[in-house]
């Protein structure tokens, strides 16, 4: 799992392995949640490449950078709380990641 300095020094997109240890879980569940279509934000696929919009996972995990926590009430990530590897109050089995870029 990352801190949330870790999480706000991400570039603007991140592979899906990092992406996975964002949300807590490692490389191989990453992938099979991928390939489940369970991932928790939309996975982009560019060519060969599987990237996720690092603004999608701060929005899952309820993360906001400086500039924005001062702008006014903030709500919850979507995600609900992390809880040893264990993603607690979100339902991966009923997410869509939608359609990915070709």
């Amino acid at each position: 799992m990352m801190t949330r300095d870790e999480l706000l020094g991400l570039p603007v997109t991140v592979d899906l392995q990092t992406a996975g240890r964002a949300i807590g879980c490692g490389r191989a569940k990453a992938y099979q949640m991928h390939a489940s279509g369970q991932f928790p934000v939309r996975v982009l696929r560019l060519g060969t490449k599987l990237r996720v919009v690092t603004a999608d996972l701060w929005e899952l995990l309820g993360v906001q950078s400086a500039d924005t926590e001062t702008s006014g009430p903030t709500q919850p990530g979507r995600l609900g709380l992390i809880k040893s590897g264990e993603i607690v109050g979100h339902n991966l089995a009923n997410h869509s990641n939608g359609p990915t870029a070709a």
